[in-house]
């Protein structure tokens, strides 16, 4: 059957998540479109696809152990030079979500793999794009900010025409199963680009 290229995450919740995901291709990011926004556990790992099973089992069980948490996201940073990304920084949460991806990638599982660097949870904004459009993102979004309560993370595998696809939720145990948010911003009160800014 092959191989499949699969990636969990926890997902940015609406209105937030369409509105990252339009700006990062407003910044001229190739890749918006096919990568909805979110925060990485598991970065892209080839699996057999026969093993799909075994990591659904898996990831079923980590998320029935697991337990809701506040996250909060504001302003930005960057991993440059270092890595060509600019991101909006996890402010509260960070720790839940370092536990969890641990759990998802635990040495016993099948999901285990090691990272190219330390752990750093974030929701990328722009990848690889030229500096002044970094620099653009990296400015524009500065006073973005969101909070939502984790009830679970998500399966999603990569398309031949690398669109990143659901494959399945998991919703957290006890008091978990929904995603909620407080209180969601209007499109209106989202933060938008300056009149002024370069195109």
């Amino acid at each position: 059957m092959g191989t499949v290229t699969l990636g969990v995450s926890l997902a940015v919740p609406e209105p937030y998540g369409s509105f990252l995901q339009r700006e990062r291709e407003g910044f001229g990011d190739p890749a918006a479109r096919g990568i909805p926004t979110h925060i990485t556990l598991l970065p892209p790992t080839e699996a057999d696809a026969t093993a799909l099973d075994d990591v659904e089992r898996h990831l079923a069980a980590v998320a029935a152990a697991s337990r809701p948490f506040a996250l909060r996201l504001a302003g930005t940073d960057t991993f440059r030079p270092l890595s060509p990304v600019v991101f909006v920084k996890v402010v509260e949460g960070a720790a839940g979500c370092a536990a969890l991806q641990e759990r998802v990638r635990a040495a016993s599982g099948p999901c285990a793999r090691e990272l190219q660097f330390p752990y750093h949870p974030h929701v990328t904004v722009a990848h690889g794009i030229d500096e002044a459009a970094m620099d653009r993102a990296q400015a524009e979004l500065a006073e973005f900010s969101a909070a939502w309560t984790v009830g679970g993370f998500a399966l999603y595998e990569k398309g031949d025409d690398e669109v990143w696809r659901l494959q399945r939720e998991f919703p957290f145990g006890a008091g978990g199963g929904t995603v909620t948010v407080p209180r969601q911003a209007t499109e209106a009160e989202l933060p938008r680009p300056s009149a002024t800014s370069p195109l």
